[in-house]
């Protein structure tokens, strides 16, 4: 996503040219280049997909909505699956329309958890809970902070839930380092992305996430909290950003690499 605005065939290509080993990829992409055909791509270029993003929505009180939503979430893994990933990234859903029931909202997550865990494990997929930030609980997802994720997904083995350690939703949040520790002594840090916290925030805020080295986040600070905690996987660079889709993918792509080393390895 942070250059959504390059095909699948640029990205990969950028990718190559840049030595980036792997890459994060969205469902609605996928689905647009063609399920089977982003598979062929991706491994004849020797390129890791590290995860794909998203499933969740799991918090609709309607039952239909809840079919629908676990329906759906079933074939998330099963293109996870094709595309040889073992990470579902989840975003877990907001308030259902009229509702001001956040513990509710939660056990739904859970309850769909318990069916799909099971579903993923069978075809080597983990599912990862993502935290987003709390200007999202209402509409988006209303598990907010580590410590919820972990909460839930401890309900389940770790091989079927873990969660998503991502800069920009926790970084504010001064638990979040030892929730990082309990993550990896559990073996639930199921993935690791980066984005800086830039301000004013944009209208609407979704589009907000700044470039590596913009904003208030200390990348190597966090960093070293995920190997302390044992996690050796792939780290992501994940930029919902209006100005960045404006630009050459290929321009922002070697931008992005290079304020990588810049502020997270050197």
């Amino acid at each position: 996503m942070t250059v959504k605005q390059l095909s699948m065939p640029e990205l990969v290509d950028a990718c190559l040219e840049l030595g980036v080993p792997g890459v994060g990829l969205w469902r609605e992409p996928v689905q647009s280049y063609g399920l089977e055909e982003t598979a062929k791509l991706v491994r004849d270029a020797g390129l890791t997909v590290t995860t794909l993003c998203r499933g969740g929505f799991f918090t609709a009180i309607d039952p239909d909505e809840r079919v629908r939503a676990l329906d759906d979430n079933r074939r998330a893994v099963d293109e996870a699956a094709t595309l040889g990933t073992d990470t579902l990234v989840l975003v877990s859903g907001g308030l259902p329309a009229g509702s001001r029931d956040l513990h509710g909202a939660r056990e739904r997550i859970a309850d769909a958890l318990g069916e799909l865990g099971p579903y993923a494990e069978e075809r080597g997929v983990r599912l990862a809970i993502e935290p987003l930030h709390p200007m999202y609980a209402s509409d988006r997802c209303v598990v907010s902070t580590l410590a919820q994720a972990l909460d839930l997904a401890e309900r389940f083995p770790a091989q079927q839930v873990g969660v998503t350690v991502d800069t920009y939703h926790i970084w504010w949040d001064d638990r979040a380092p030892e929730q990082i520790s309990r993550a990896g002594a559990g073996g639930r840090i199921h993935t690791f992305q980066l984005a800086d916290w830039t301000t004013p925030l944009p209208e609407g805020v979704l589009n907000g996430r700044g470039q590596i080295g913009d904003g208030s986040i200390d990348m190597r600070e966090w960093k070293a909290y995920v190997e302390a905690a044992g996690y050796t996987g792939p780290i992501e660079v994940e930029l919902f950003n209006d100005a960045l889709w404006a630009r050459d993918g290929r321009e922002v792509l070697a931008e992005t690499a290079a304020r990588f080393v810049e502020h997270v390895t050197r």
